[in-house]
C-alpha cells in the first residue's frame, strides 16, 4: 500500500516547492492540471524512473486518486519516496485550488 496526503497538507508542500508528477494522459493534463505538475503518464512511468530523485518526496497526482495510488506503489519499489494525493485533481479542484489548462513547458 502507497502512502498518502490528504489535499490541505498537499498544497501546503506544495506551495514549499514539492515535486508534483500528474500521471494522467496529456489530454486530461491539458484541460486543466495542479499548476507546477509535471506529466508523466502512467503509460511512460518507467522511462521517467531516471529523472526522479531519490531520498526526497514525490507527490503523484492524477484525477480521483486511483492511478496515483497504484504509480506511487510502483515507484516505491522502484526506490522513489512516493506520496499520492488522495482524491486526487478532483479534490483539488474542489477544495477551491485553482488548476491551469495547456500544455506543460518541455
Amino acid at each position: 500500500m502507497s502512502r498518502t496526503i490528504d489535499i490541505p497538507t498537499f498544497a501546503a508542500r506544495r506551495a514549499d516547492g514539492a515535486l508534483v508528477i500528474d500521471v494522467r494522459e496529456p489530454m486530461e493534463y491539458v484541460l486543466g492540471h495542479v499548476p507546477g505538475a509535471r506529466l508523466v503518464p502512467m503509460s511512460r512511468i518507467s522511462q521517467a524512473l531516471s529523472i526522479l530523485p531519490r531520498g526526497e518526496d514525490v507527490y503523484v497526482i492524477c484525477e480521483t486518486g486511483n492511478r496515483s495510488d497504484s504509480m506511487a506503489e510502483f515507484l516505491s519499489t522502484m526506490g522513489i519516496d512516493a506520496i499520492s494525493v488522495s482524491g486526487g485533481v478532483s479534490a483539488w479542484r474542489a477544495a477551491g485550488h485553482p488548476t491551469v489548462a495547456g500544455r506543460a513547458a518541455a
